[in-house]
């Protein structure tokens, strides 16, 4: 099983423990990612990638590395600590460069045949609204399986997280890997992504973007083609 984590801070403290101990218990060949070490451009509001090509943005060839490897896995890890109530501003930087993959224009269809995990771990308050931050774009990409974590921690760095509460975090990563791995090769969206799949795929019967029509019919999704099945 083929595993990237995307870490929405470039320290290692609550969040990335979780993730890497969640990823090493899914086992398999794990890729990890730091924002904004290895990513961290501003998306310029060009409209390249939605109206001609992701190719045409200003930073596709940075990004590149990333976008091959998450196509290329099985399991999406995507994590953030909370910062003011929601997902550091490296990671949203990061996600605002695949508005064009969302299912309202073009989608990639491997998500729909992978699994996702969104985690996020706070002093106190906010990991709600963090882990819809990123569980929005898992969501919209069209990410067949996507499992939420999130946990006031009490702390500031993991060395102070009580015995407790890492032990409530050991069954609870342990959980979901287990649901993960019972899931591999077999995953299958649930209705919400399919009711929107086909949604979007009434719209772009008439869309109003030549490109994102054009992409679908590519696709075949407009006929009988489905992205989750091979």
């Amino acid at each position: 099983m083929k595993i990237v984590i995307i870490h929405g801070q470039s320290h290692k403290g609550s969040t990335y423990h979780i993730a890497r101990n969640l990823a090493d218990k899914i086992g398999g060949e794990i890729t990890e990612f730091f924002l904004p070490r290895d990513f961290g451009e501003f998306c310029l509001g060009c409209t390249n990638c939605f109206v001609d090509s992701e190719k045409k943005c200003p930073h596709y060839e940075s990004l590149s590395p990333i976008t091959q490897a998450m196509d290329a896995a099985d399991v999406i890890i995507l994590a953030s600590p909370v910062y003011v109530y929601h997902a550091t501003g490296a990671m949203k930087v990061f996600l605002d460069h695949y508005g064009y993959r969302w299912m309202v224009h073009s989608p990639e269809g491997s998500m729909f045949r992978k699994q996702g995990v969104c985690i996020a771990t706070a002093a106190g308050a906010g990991v709600k609204s963090t882990l819809k931050d990123m569980a929005d774009s898992l969501f919209f990409w069209g990410v067949a399986r996507i499992y939420q974590y999130g946990l006031g921690v009490a702390a500031t760095d993991w060395d102070g997280v009580s015995a407790k509460k890492k032990a409530a975090i050991d069954k609870k990563t342990t959980a979901i890997a287990k649901k993960i791995a019972s899931r591999n090769g077999k995953v299958n969206p649930g209705l919400k992504t399919k009711g929107m799949f086909y949604i979007m795929r009434m719209m772009q019967k008439n869309g109003w973007n030549s490109r994102d029509v054009e992409y679908w019919k590519e696709q075949g999704w407009i006929e009988k083609n489905r992205p989750w099945k091979l």
